[in-house]
């Protein structure tokens, strides 16, 4: 059975779209393409 009141006590509400967008932004995420930068990266500097 599903406690709605305890439910409740867990819910958050959505960020608006300019607060959404602002928390996404802000956010320094590594990508595949980071990755694969970097692992150029020391590849090439281990050779040296």
């Amino acid at each position: 059975m599903i406690n709605f009141e305890e439910e409740l006590k867990n819910f958050h509400p959505s960020l608006e779209i300019d607060e959404a967008e602002d928390a996404i932004y802000n956010q320094d995420l590594t990508d595949m393409a980071d990755l694969l930068v970097n692992m150029i990266k020391d590849v090439k500097d281990a050779e040296n």
